[in-house]
């Protein structure tokens, strides 16, 4: 029964938009990626959040904050996009057409090290993006 909720049916209501079929499919798979590196990078953030240590503590630990709620909102902005474009808003497979970029290791132990993993993941989803 869970698993139903997890598979929502789309209307057969048309989508006129001013954008043609075949093109909102190409954009909405390019925001699925997007969708799925956004929300891996909310992962990874609110993992480094509750794990920082040390010296910077407070002050990493504020920021990975802000940047987890800002992503989340991110992420629901870039999944009402593509319900809008009258596709689902499916995270996608990480090692499908549309692999993540974002690594979900978030093995780094010193503050600064996490800072870096989260700097290279987002400059990596970046790139990602302006290719899209």
């Amino acid at each position: 029964m869970a698993q139903a909720a997890l598979k929502p049916e789309l209307s057969d209501e048309p989508v006129s938009t001013g954008i043609d079929e075949v093109a909102r499919e190409k954009i909405a798979q390019a925001l699925s990626a997007i969708l799925t590196d956004t929300y891996y990078l909310v992962i990874k953030s609110h993992i480094y959040h509750w794990n920082v240590v040390g010296p910077m503590f407070h002050a990493i630990h504020n920021m990975t904050e802000e940047q987890y709620t800002n992503l989340f909102q991110a992420a629901d902005d870039i999944a009402e996009r593509i319900r809008a474009l009258g596709h689902k808003a499916p995270i996608a497979d990480a090692a499908g057409p549309n692999q993540a970029v974002v690594s979900m290791d978030a093995s780094a132990k010193s503050a600064h090290d996490m800072v870096a993993d989260l700097i290279d993941d987002h400059e990596a989803a970046i790139r990602k993006m302006r290719e899209a």
